[in-house]
């Protein structure tokens, strides 16, 4: 994988440190020029990562290649170890939730918490069926169970770069609340435009790593839904 990794501002006691990890359509410097200025006003170190650059073949699946990534951030010493989190967009958020569930060192995550797999798996079960299975009362049964929890408290962004809709989110945080973990979830605002609505991602990029400032550092608590 190609990474492109940003120092803190900030001289003087290691920083934490996010990996953001472009969805495919996305390349670092797009990414960079979106996330730098969100990131600038709080001392975190960024770490950009393209994961469909290399041409090479891999025998390694993707979440062991990222686990390098943070071998790689845990032996600077201008990172703080204990305080590295992961933020994924579009496919990108499916590779961070593999890592977060296979690896604990990750301290915060903002990515799809699991859900594309059991989503994709269920679309597929009622393409070939042409029907939804339902139990009593009308409701949709699930094919799948729920994914795995996650240790780390997780974020996830429901909107253009999100293949998770807002229904799906919701249903996974109630079972995250449930079992008393951290789960919040951000709608963002749709902005009126002639040839259709525009995200405004400005608001939505603050407010992620406003998030990930509250979770790595000791920012204010903020509501586990949000809509922008």
């Amino acid at each position: 994988m190609t990474g492109f990794f940003l120092p803190a501002l900030c001289h003087g006691p290691s920083a934490p440190a996010v990996i953001c990890i472009a969805d495919e359509d996305v390349t670092l410097a797009s990414m960079m020029s979106r996330l730098l200025p969100a990131s600038l006003r709080r001392n975190m170190s960024l770490l950009l990562i393209d994961p469909g650059s290399s041409p090479v073949r891999r025998p390694l699946k993707q979440e062991h290649i990222l686990q390098c990534w943070l071998d790689y951030l845990e032996a600077r010493p201008d990172v703080d170890a204990q305080r590295i989190a992961i933020y994924g967009e579009g496919t990108g958020a499916s590779h961070a939730s593999r890592l977060v569930l296979s690896d604990r060192r990750v301290a915060a995550a903002v990515c799809d918490g699991g859900l594309l797999r059991s989503v994709a798996h269920r679309a597929s079960v009622h393409w070939m069926t042409g029907v939804e299975q339902v139990v009593e009362g009308g409701a949709s049964m699930r094919p799948l169970s729920s994914p795995r929890r996650m240790a780390c408290p997780l974020l996830m962004v429901v909107g253009s770069r999100s293949m998770v809709r807002e229904q799906e989110a919701l249903e996974l945080q109630a079972g995250y609340r449930q079992a008393g973990a951290d789960c919040s979830i951000v709608v963002p605002n749709r902005i009126p435009y002639p040839l259709g609505e525009v995200e405004n991602f400005i608001t939505v990029d603050d407010f992620i790593f406003e998030w990930l400032d509250a979770k790595l550092g000791a920012a204010r608590r903020l509501d586990p839904v949000t809509y922008l």
